[in-house]
């Protein structure tokens, strides 16, 4: 069959979202701690614990140096401790590298990094299961806690993904992210991080928060310091910002979602499941939930991943060069601490993108492959601009929110059968 009717043609689309954004991070990391009065609540010399996660924030390394800054123009003695469950292979230099790979460093952050995956158990919940929180910083005299307040990518709630659990599964490191995962199979997740970050604010020197929320172009649209006992009402204020910012698929519809890349810095699943509409299921959308994408073609993984694949296992396909980036000790151990087991089970792969796409396909029912709906993204982050297939055209030119960039053309095949590795 001639190429053209073995693949559909894509134009190229910008899509157009509402997206505030700050100007001046530093100065508002700056004016938003200095409005909490923390001066009052400290003593010159003290240590502060300043948290680090494995996600890629947007001006993540400007935001740490800043707050360390501000910590010291208040005196005190501020060290960065790398906080997440499982990742980085589990390992405390493993850790320290992930933020080190995001610019935070020693020099950059102007402060020591003091890694371990050791905790202290601090006391039992209610319902009787140990919290865990980093060694390290239960030494410290206080506490800052930093994160980006986003959607959980497998559990709903007025509480997501922020600074209440970054106060269990990123200070619980592995041994904590593993109880509350297994947990979560005899209690709901909203029970456990109200029960878990409960004790912690309690027990753990907390001194504040500094929640923050980007827009759907991965740009900081706002930065909110939080003092202990606002943690939870906050966040779920920030968490509808962050819902209403972020960035979606342009279409509900999908035959198939080609990704460039997948990686523990675009999502904790490697892909955002609230954006190909897999958040309750691996392989479809449950009744209700948006996008509808039948299957799912991976091209590769990211660098900053260091080889960590979760999420490969939502995928349908792969090409063969992702599994053989793969860590997989890395993806398992990330997959079993995180009980999403099935989020590093391996996809059909084939060597070339023209044939993992020919699969792929031929399993979407009968629609022609020319016909087919597809878009093609760079990761589940970077949406702005995408390939679209021609069957979206004549809706795509009534949309006012899709700018046109380009006519239908046919998929750009070198030939040995791959398509760039830029985006497309």
């Amino acid at each position: 069959m001639p190429e053209a009717g073995r693949f559909p043609c894509t134009f190229r689309v910008r899509q157009h979202f509402d997206a505030p954004r700050l100007d001046d991070v530093p100065g508002e990391v700056c004016r938003q701690l200095g409005r909490l009065g923390l001066g009052e609540r400290v003593g010159p010399g003290q240590s502060v614990a300043v948290t680090v996660g494995s996600r890629g924030i947007a001006n993540l390394a400007e935001i740490v140096r800043a707050a360390v800054g501000y910590l010291r123009g208040l005196r005190l003695e501020p060290f960065i401790v790398p906080a997440m469950g499982s990742h980085g292979g589990g390992t405390a230099e493993g850790q320290r590298a992930l933020v080190e790979g995001y610019g935070v460093t020693e020099a950059a952050a102007g402060c020591p990094i003091r890694s371990s995956m050791d905790t202290v158990v601090v006391c039992r919940t209610a319902e009787g299961f140990p919290v865990h929180f980093d060694r390290i910083a239960s030494e410290a005299d206080h506490v800052l806690v930093l994160n980006r307040v986003k959607p959980h990518t497998g559990f709903v709630g007025e509480i997501e993904s922020g600074l209440m659990k970054m106060l269990l599964i990123g200070l619980g490191k592995h041994d904590g992210a593993a109880v509350y995962h297994r947990a979560i199979l005899d209690y709901s997740f909203d029970r456990i991080i109200r029960s878990v970050a409960g004790e912690v604010l309690r027990r753990c020197r907390i001194l504040a928060g500094l929640g923050i929320v980007e827009n759907a172009y991965e740009q900081t649209a706002r930065i909110e310091a939080v003092l202990p006992g606002e943690f939870e009402a906050r966040e779920k204020e920030l968490l509808k910002l962050a819902r209403r910012w972020m960035a979606r698929l342009p279409f509900d519809d999908v035959d198939v979602l080609l990704i460039d890349r997948i990686g523990k810095d675009v999502s904790g699943t490697g892909l955002d499941t609230n954006v190909v509409g897999r958040k309750f299921n691996d392989h479809r959308a449950v009744e209700g939930e948006l996008p509808r994408v039948r299957r799912i073609c991976l091209r590769d993984l990211t660098h900053e991943t260091h080889g960590n694949a979760v999420g490969v296992g939502i995928a349908e396909f792969c090409r063969t060069r992702l599994l053989r980036g793969a860590d997989l000790a890395a993806t398992r151990l990330n997959a079993m601490v995180a009980n999403h087991v099935s989020a590093a089970m391996l996809p059909l792969d084939y060597e070339t993108d023209r044939a993992m796409l020919a699969a792929a396909l031929s399993t979407i029912g009968l629609t022609p492959a020319k016909n087919a709906r597809l878009l093609w993204i760079a990761d589940t982050l970077h949406l702005a601009e995408l390939e679209c297939s021609a069957a979206y055209l004549a809706e795509a030119q009534s949309r006012d929110a899709l700018e046109i960039l380009t006519p239908p053309r046919p998929l750009p095949f070198d030939a040995s059968g791959n398509l760039p590795d830029d985006e497309p």
